[in-house]
C-alpha cells in the first residue's frame, strides 16, 4: 500500500483492486464469494482486503446493488412452545456463520402464521433481509409459497410437501425414531407406543414413519390403538400416557416425537405408583435440559441446534450469492442421549397389571 493510500484514511475497493492490479468488478465479485472467480483468485483478494484492512460499507452497498447482507428469520411465538428447546443455540449458529462471511442477522418475531407472512413482506420490502431462514416446515406451508411467489431467497430447517425444489438441511428424525424403537425392541419390549407431535408440522409426519418404519424392522405388527397423533406440552402427554395406560394391552415403552410431552408420563407414573425405565420404558426427542433433571432422566436424542444454525446460513448466503445449481439438501442426524428411562420390558407384565406374552 502506498503513502497516498494511507494519507486518504480508509481502504476503499479501488486500493484492493490497484494493489492487486485487478478490475474493481472483479474484486467485488470474489469478496462477494461468486462461483464465477476461481477459488485461488478469491483467496488472493480476500488475504489483500484483510492485509490493507479494506472493510465494506453495507449501507453503501444496499443502495449500489438493492442489498443488505443481511438473513432474515421470523419467528413464531405463537407456537407450543416458542422454539424454546433450540432457539439460544440455533441463533448463534446463524449468528456465526453469518459474521464470518460479514452478513448479520435480522430477526423478528410474529404471534401466527399470517402475522409471520406479514413480517416476511416487510422485511423484504424494507430491505432489512435478502434472504431467509424457515425454522419448523410444515407439510403444506404458506410461507415457501409466499417466498416462491415473491422470488425471495431462502433455506428451510426442514423439509416440506410445498411443492418447489427447495435448499434445505434438515436432521433425520425418522432415522432417530426407528432408532428408538429398534433398542427398545432389543430390550424385549413389542408393545411399543408412540405419540406424535402437532400433526401440520412436517418433523411429525417423518418421526410418525420413522416409528413405523422401526416397527418393520423389528418384526412388530403396526397396532393403530398404540398411537396417538398428537401431544406438544406436559399436560397432553399426560394425557396420552393416561390413555395409553388404560388400554386392555397397554405399552411397555413409549416413544414420544417431542421431549416435552415425554415429561407428562413422569406426572402418570409417580400418580400410578409406577417407575419409568423399570415399569414403564420412555424415549423423547429434542434432548431439552429439563429432561435431564427428571427422576430417572429421559432418554432422549439430542440436536445439535448450534450446526444447523451454522449449516443453514452458509447454505443461504450460497445461495444469495448467485448459486444456481440443483437445490441444496443436507441432512444431520441426532444423537442418542443413553439415560435411566429405557430398560428391560417387564417379565410378561404390562404397567397396568394385566399379563401377557411378550414375543
Amino acid at each position: 500500500m502506498t503513502g497516498s493510500e494511507a494519507d486518504r484514511g480508509r481502504i476503499t475497493i479501488n486500493d484492493v483492486a490497484d494493489h492487486l492490479a485487478l478490475s474493481k468488478g472483479t474484486v467485488s465479485r470474489a469478496l462477494n464469494g461468486y462461483d464465477d472467480i476461481a477459488e485461488a483468485t478469491r483467496l488472493r483478494v480476500v488475504r489483500a482486503a484483510e492485509r490493507l484492512g479494506y472493510r465494506p460499507l453495507s449501507h453503501a452497498q444496499a443502495i449500489r446493488n438493492g442489498r443488505s447482507r443481511a438473513l432474515g428469520l421470523v419467528i413464531d411465538h405463537g407456537e407450543h412452545d416458542h422454539h424454546r428447546p433450540f432457539i439460544a443455540d440455533f441463533l448463534a449458529g446463524i449468528s456465526t456463520a453469518a459474521s464470518e462471511a460479514d452478513w448479520t442477522l435480522t430477526v423478528a418475531t410474529a404471534a401466527n402464521m399470517q402475522a409471520s407472512l406479514n413480517q416476511l413482506r416487510h422485511l423484504n420490502e424494507d430491505r432489512k433481509a435478502d434472504g431467509f431462514i424457515v425454522p419448523r416446515t410444515m407439510i403444506e406451508d404458506p410461507r415457501i409459497s409466499y417466498l416462491q411467489s415473491a422470488q425471495i431467497p431462502y433455506v428451510l430447517y426442514g423439509r416440506s410437501e410445498t411443492p418447489g425444489a427447495h435448499h434445505y438441511y434438515d436432521i433425520r428424525g425418522e432415522d432417530a425414531m426407528a432408532d428408538a424403537v429398534s433398542r427398545l425392541a432389543a430390550l424385549g419390549h413389542s408393545r411399543i407406543a408412540f405419540v406424535g407431535g402437532g400433526a401440520h408440522y412436517m418433523y411429525a409426519c417423518l418421526r410418525h414413519l420413522g416409528y413405523r418404519d422401526g416397527l418393520a424392522r423389528a418384526g412388530i405388527a403396526i397396532d393403530p390403538v398404540l398411537e396417538d397423533s398428537s401431544a406438544l406440552d406436559r399436560t397432553s402427554g399426560a394425557r396420552a400416557t393416561a390413555h395409553l395406560l388404560d388400554l386392555d394391552q397397554p405399552p411397555t415403552a413409549i416413544v414420544f416425537a417431542v421431549d416435552r410431552a415425554a415429561l407428562g408420563a413422569w406426572d402418570i407414573a409417580r400418580e400410578r405408583g409406577l417407575r419409568i425405565g423399570t415399569d414403564l420404558s420412555v424415549v423423547g426427542y429434542d434432548g431439552i435440559a429439563e429432561g435431564a433433571y427428571l427422576d430417572p432422566p429421559l432418554a432422549s436424542y439430542d440436536v445439535n441446534n448450534f450446526e444447523a444454525g451454522k449449516t443453514l446460513a452458509s447454505i443461504l448466503i450460497r445461495v444469495l450469492r448467485g448459486y444456481s445449481g440443483e437445490p441444496i439438501q443436507e441432512y444431520g442426524q441426532a444423537m442418542f442421549l443413553d439415560r435411566g428411562s429405557v430398560g428391560p420390558c417387564p417379565a410378561g407384565d404390562d404397567p397396568a397389571g394385566n399379563s401377557y406374552q411378550v414375543r
